[in-house]
C-alpha cells in the first residue's frame, strides 16, 4: 500500500495522517473541507486548526478540498469525518464509483439519516463489500499521538490480507495494532463507550466520586458486551483494549471530547450551547444558551433513579 486518502481533517483526522506518514512509502491524499486550510497544509504541512505542532513531509502529502476527484484517484479510503456528515459526503457518488475500493472507518457514530453504523450504511446504502471494509478502533487519543506516546491501535476486517496490510502500515515506533476481524463489535464499541463518557463526564460535574465513576464503567462495559453478542454473535473477548480499553480511556481521560461535553451538560449547559462552545460539529435544534432545568440536587437525583 503506498497511496490512501484521508477523509476528514480534525484531530483524529490529522494524528492517522501523523501516523500512516511514518511509512516513508505512503503518499496520503487528504480532503479537507476548506480551500484555504487545504492550502495551508501544502505549503507548510501542518494543520492550521489540529495539533499544529504536528509537521507532515509535504513531498508525500497532498491536501484537497474534491471528494469526488480525490476519491476516483485513490483506491483506498479512510473516512474520519465526523459521522453527522458522512451521507453529504458519500451520497455525491455512485455506488459505481465505490465499487472495488477499500473503505475504512475510523468514525465513532452513527449516520444521523439512517441511525446505522459506518460498516451497515456503507453496505445497504453505497454497496460496498464486506471484504472491501475496514475499522480503526482505540483505545487512543489524537493529542498523545502527536506527541508520540506510546499508544495501541486495532484494525479489523473480514479480509485477512488486507487487515494484515493496514496493520502494516498504520504500525510505528509509537503505534502498535491489533488486527481483529470483528468489524460489527468493535464498531458498535466505539459508539456506545462514547454515551459512557458523555455518563461520566455528567457525573463529575455533578459532584459524584471515583466509587461512582467506578460502578458506572463496570456497569458500561457489560452492557457493551450484552450489546455486540445480540446484535453480532461470535466469540470475542470484550475485555480486549478495543473493547474495554477504548471505553476507559473515553470515559477518563482530559482529552476525550465527549466526557468533556458530558461535564458541561452537568454543569447546566444546554448540548447546543456546550457543542458551540468546544466547536464541535452539531446537528442539533434549540436554543444555545445555557440549561434553566432542575437544580444540581435534582439533576443528581435523576442521573442516580437511571443507574437502576
Amino acid at each position: 500500500m503506498n497511496k490512501i486518502l484521508v477523509m476528514g481533517s480534525g484531530s483524529w483526522g490529522t494524528a492517522l495522517v501523523k501516523i500512516l506518514m511514518e511509512n516513508s512509502e505512503v503518499h496520503v491524499d487528504w480532503w479537507v473541507r476548506s480551500a484555504e486550510t487545504a492550502d495551508h497544509i501544502n505549503a507548510n504541512g501542518r494543520n492550521p486548526k489540529y495539533l499544529r505542532s504536528v509537521k507532515l513531509d509535504t513531498a508525500r502529502l497532498t491536501a484537497g478540498i474534491n471528494a469526488v476527484e480525490l476519491i476516483a484517484a485513490n483506491d483506498t479510503i479512510l473516512l474520519v469525518t465526523p459521522s453527522a456528515f458522512v451521507s453529504d459526503i458519500l451520497d455525491q457518488l455512485s455506488n459505481e464509483q465505490l465499487a472495488g475500493k477499500k473503505i475504512i472507518s475510523a468514525i465513532k457514530g452513527v449516520e444521523p439519516n439512517s441511525l446505522k453504523i459506518v460498516g451497515e450504511y456503507l453496505f445497504e446504502n453505497k454497496g460496498v463489500r464486506q471484504d472491501d471494509f475496514g475499522v480503526i478502533t482505540g483505545p487512543c487519543h489524537a493529542e498523545e499521538v502527536a506527541q508520540e506516546k506510546l499508544s495501541y491501535l486495532t484494525f479489523a476486517s473480514t479480509n485477512t490480507a488486507f487487515c494484515e496490510q493496514m496493520c502494516g502500515a498504520l504500525d510505528c515506533s509509537y503505534i502498535k495494532v491489533t488486527p481483529s476481524a470483528d468489524i460489527y463489535g468493535t464498531e458498535i464499541s466505539a459508539v456506545l463507550k462514547n454515551v459512557y463518557a458523555i455518563a461520566a463526564g455528567m457525573c463529575h460535574s455533578l459532584g459524584y466520586g471515583d466509587n461512582f465513576q467506578a460502578v458506572l464503567v463496570s456497569n458500561a462495559i457489560r452492557e457493551i458486551k450484552r450489546f455486540i453478542a445480540a446484535v453480532h454473535p461470535i466469540d470475542r473477548d470484550t475485555d480486549d483494549s478495543a473493547y474495554l480499553g477504548d471505553l476507559l480511556v473515553t470515559a477518563y481521560s482530559q482529552y476525550s471530547r465527549n466526557r468533556t461535553l458530558g461535564a458541561m451538560l452537568g454543569k447546566g449547559y444546554s448540548v447546543r450551547s456546550a457543542l458551540m462552545e468546544m466547536d464541535l460539529p452539531r446537528r442539533v435544534s434549540g436554543s444555545a444558551r445555557a440549561y434553566s432545568g432542575p437544580s444540581l440536587g435534582k439533576r443528581r437525583l435523576l442521573l442516580g433513579q437511571a443507574m437502576h
